[in-house]
């Protein structure tokens, strides 16, 4: 009888090797970087008069004090929200502060809506030298749409925030002394994360208790593969150096859902999807995430100039 389940043990620690192992395969096998070139209509931005002008590069100088890169699909409802909120802070602040400039990139992935024409409203309003309107040509999904955006950015500070006002734009300035804090900063790399920790009892109380298992599920599997210390990962408010932006998002492998993590916590609201699914890929995604930088798969690059 021993014998037996000895044999048995045997047989299906064998079986999890072996099923490892084709996993590590897999996952180096099919590993890739994201396809960086642009349509011809995403390399120009149309001005308040309607005119074309190309969009600058991440690897130029920078220009402006601040870049906010706004990713938005099918946002035309919640869009104008969060730019009033968020034009009426930084315009109250260029006021205050005439060394203080800033740009707003709104990126169209795609949409169905009139997302792209209600963002052109504000480059009427305030001018393309302060709002610039990106319309995809195809969706990208929000990792690409904020890539694609922050590669056209002239910021020295480059902000993600989402079309969704989740995050008031008010906190900005403690996001940013969280960046001034960080020390040392090799090459001026640095990113700091905004947290919503703090109101995460209210959200597990307006939950199902389903949702509430995968979320602490997916928590775990964050800080069990990749990312130890950040509360937060998927809080939409980040802040990089530009010197952070162009090393991280040169270095790009997953453009969907996951750049949000991937880009701003390994390198340096997926409200739209069906949550039990969504979660199965985004767990998959973080075990092909770690496999593929522990066998070299993956590689930090240089950044490297795309058309």
């Amino acid at each position: 009888m021993d014998q037996c389940v000895c044999q048995i043990l045997q047989v299906a620690a064998a079986l999890l090797l072996l099923l490892l192992l084709l996993v590590i395969v897999i996952a180096h096998v099919t590993a890739s970087m994201v396809d960086q070139t642009r349509a011809e209509q995403e390399k120009y931005f149309l001005t308040a008069s309607g005119n074309k002008e190309p969009f600058p590069s991440l690897f130029d100088p920078h220009s402006r004090e601040l870049s906010v890169v706004v990713p938005s699909y099918n946002e035309e409802s919640r869009l104008p929200v969060m730019m009033e909120e968020a034009m009426q802070y930084l315009e109250k602040r260029q006021k205050k502060s005439s060394s203080f400039t800033y740009e707003v990139v709104i990126v169209d992935d795609g949409s169905k809506d009139k997302t792209t024409e209600v963002a052109l409203g504000y480059t009427k309003k305030y001018g393309a030298d302060k709002v610039r309107v990106l319309t995809l040509q195809k969706n990208r999904g929000k990792g690409g749409a904020v890539r694609m955006g922050t590669l056209s950015s002239r910021g020295r500070l480059i902000l993600m925030a989402d079309a969704d006002g989740a995050t008031k734009f008010e906190d900005l300035e403690k996001v940013e002394a969280g960046l001034e804090n960080i020390s040392p900063k090799p090459e001026n790399m640095a990113i700091a994360c905004g947290s919503r920790a703090h109101l995460e009892q209210e959200s597990v109380a307006q939950r199902s208790f389903f949702r509430t298992v995968l979320m602490y599920g997916f928590h775990f599997l964050v800080w069990f593969f990749c990312v130890k210390g950040i509360k937060d990962t998927q809080c939409g408010f980040k802040l990089f150096t530009r010197e952070a932006a162009l090393r991280t998002f040169s270095s790009l492998h997953v453009e969907r859902w996951f750049t949000r993590f991937q880009a701003s916590l390994y390198i340096s609201k997926w409200s739209k999807l069906v949550p039990f699914w969504s979660w199965l890929q985004m767990g998959r995604d973080l075990v092909f995430i770690r496999l593929r930088y522990i066998t070299g798969a993956w590689k930090l690059e240089s950044p490297k100039k795309t058309q």
